[in-house]
């Protein structure tokens, strides 16, 4: 498949907007996942992307964000602390949530990964969750300025070197790691779990695998990265991870096409029609009709919606432009006409009542259905005229011509 990607921004747990990157693959996601970064790193890091490429050519949506005062995002650094960053998760979550589809799957690369660990128990729709070189001890992090850590509690803050940068170090930072219970949060996660390590990870010891895996419930699964370093800074390691992640998660996360399905939990009696909302972005729903058939609808990304369906108005005019061919076929065929193939292209928009010479309405905006009917076959012009003027007697047109009488009632 492939792939695209947008630029986009969400306010953090503090309020600072933070900057994120939206993969997509070409078509209708089959999950959405969501990639937290490793310490000091962000979310252009070649581990992101590379992992982040692979799960689109799968069908995999991600979004990798900057934590608050990393990369592009807004905010201090120095004033956040681990329990910040899983805030920043979940208000990542939350707008996956509220603008396309809640994750379906969370992966964390080092202490992103520790942070998508503490994080999934409050994402009810997650239902895998990996880990890349992740420490079983959040306060694994400090080792990585041990040498500044007495001026840190002396002084309350310093500022140390991380990856050849400057970052600044306070107190209430190593305090917050300290008191994380990760192996806790662990257990109680109740989600399917994919632990990546590699055996020779030197900043990350493989140890801390072993503990995260025998902390965790079943469904869970390790897998070695053998050879790789911690930062999967070879392709080939990054586009393991993104096969793997993308098969193994298919066990666990429904597809879109599954959601698209007869077999849906949603299912309407012969007759009937129901349309229930899919649980993806604000306005995606599936339909079902008599049992038989299944549908979906939605609304275009630039009003909000995922685009994973026609609109409510696409479907009205599709159900009236079948019922135009269907009645033009069935004229044709009693008449004996050689009518080959009808087709029917319709648009709606709403014009100014005044504009409108045969409209009894005379004032405000009124609906308006363009219809362009094309006939195929050997026929005259007087026989394309009766075809297309009965078009106009179609049941659904007449319908929406008429007084129409919609009763609601409430079940309980």
């Amino acid at each position: 498949m492939a792939q695209s990607s947008e630029k986009i921004t969400f306010a953090g747990a503090d309020g600072d907007q933070l900057a994120a990157r939206l993969d997509l693959p070409d078509g209708n996601p089959r999950a959405y996942a969501l990639w937290a970064h490793c310490f000091s790193c962000t979310k252009d890091i070649f581990a992101a992307s590379r992992v982040a490429a692979g799960l689109t050519a799968r069908g995999i949506a991600v979004l990798r964000f900057d934590f608050t005062g990393l990369g592009a995002s807004e905010g201090d650094f120095a004033n956040t602390n681990f329990s910040s960053n899983v805030g920043d998760l979940l208000a990542a979550a939350d707008h996956l949530r509220e603008h396309f589809a809640a994750p379906r799957i969370l992966i964390g690369h080092s202490l992103g990964g520790a942070a998508v660990l503490v994080a999934a128990s409050r994402v009810p729709e997650a239902e895998a969750v990996c880990t890349i070189g992740a420490p079983a001890d959040p306060a694994h992090v400090t080792n990585l300025f041990q040498d500044s850590r007495a001026e840190i509690e002396a002084k309350g803050e310093a500022e140390v070197l991380l990856a050849g940068r400057p970052f600044r170090i306070q107190l209430q930072f190593l305090e917050d790691l300290e008191s994380q219970k990760l192996e806790r949060d662990i257990a109680a996660m109740k989600k399917a779990l994919l632990v990546f390590h590699s055996p020779i990870d030197a900043t990350v010891g493989v140890e801390n695998a072993a503990r995260i895996f025998q902390a965790a419930k079943h469904p869970k699964s390790f897998v070695s990265l053998d050879d790789a370093d911690h930062l999967l800074s070879r392709k080939v390691d990054a586009t393991y991870v993104a096969d793997v992640i993308a098969a193994w998660a298919t066990r666990y996360v429904a597809t879109e096409g599954a959601l698209e399905e007869v077999s849906s939990t949603v299912t309407a009696a012969p007759g009937t029609v129901v349309v229930a909302e899919a649980g993806q972005g604000k306005f995606a729903n599936r339909i079902s009709i008599g049992g038989r058939h299944a549908l979906r609808a939605d609304e275009p990304a630039e009003v909000g919606g995922t685009d994973t369906g026609p609109t409510p108005y696409d479907l009205m005019l599709a159900g009236l432009g079948a019922c135009k061919t269907m009645t033009m076929r069935l004229y044709a065929e009693r008449k004996g006409y050689a009518l080959e193939r009808a087709q029917v292209t319709l648009s709606h928009d709403k014009i100014h009542a005044r504009d409108c010479a045969e409209c009894e309405t005379e004032g405000g905006r009124i609906d308006r259905i363009a219809v362009e009917i094309e006939l195929s076959g050997n026929l005259d012009a007087e026989t394309r005229q009766k075809i297309a003027a009965i078009a106009e007697k179609c049941p659904v047109h007449r319908t929406l011509q008429s007084e129409v009488l919609i009763e609601s009632r409430h079940k309980n």
